[in-house]
Parts: structure tokens; sequence; C-alpha cells
């Protein structure tokens, strides 16, 4: 692999990586703690909508986001020929 590739492969692994964590910072900081009185006037199968994100949500989110970072990886690494 090339300088040039490398340094293409991890500027957008590193893209990725700012997508995915940003994701996770909206979800378990700014809907778990800072909305969760707005949140809270919205009901979700019973439960406050801000309790289920702070309690369920970010959770679920978290383990979606894994999943999502292995595709976009497999598809990346596909890309410049460093899969396995």
């Amino acid at each position: 692999m090339s300088e040039k590739s490398m340094k293409a492969y991890w500027k957008e692994n590193l893209k990725y990586l700012a997508i995915l964590l940003s994701i996770w910072f909206l979800v378990s900081y700014v809907f778990g703690i800072l909305l969760v009185d707005q949140l809270n006037t919205i009901k979700l199968g019973g439960y406050k909508l801000g309790f289920w994100f702070a309690q369920q949500g970010s959770m679920y989110v978290f383990v979606i986001l894994i999943f999502v970072y292995v595709w976009l990886m497999n598809k990346l690494d596909k890309k410049y020929g460093v899969d396995e």
C-alpha cells in the first residue's frame, strides 16, 4: 500500500469515527442529559422518551453504531485492498 493510499485510508477512517462518535455524543449526552426534560414530554411505550434514551435507547444506538462501524470498515478495507 502506497503512502498516498494509507493517508487516504486513514482520512476516511477518521471521518467515519468522527461521524459515529458525534452520533454517540448526541444520543448519550444531548438526548440523555441536556434535553431530557423536553424529551420527557413525549411517551414511548408508556415511558418518558428522555428516560428511555438515558436507560435503553442509548444502549441500542451504541450496539447499532458498532455494527455500522464494522460494515463501514469492511467496505473501506475492500476499497483499499487490505481486507482479509
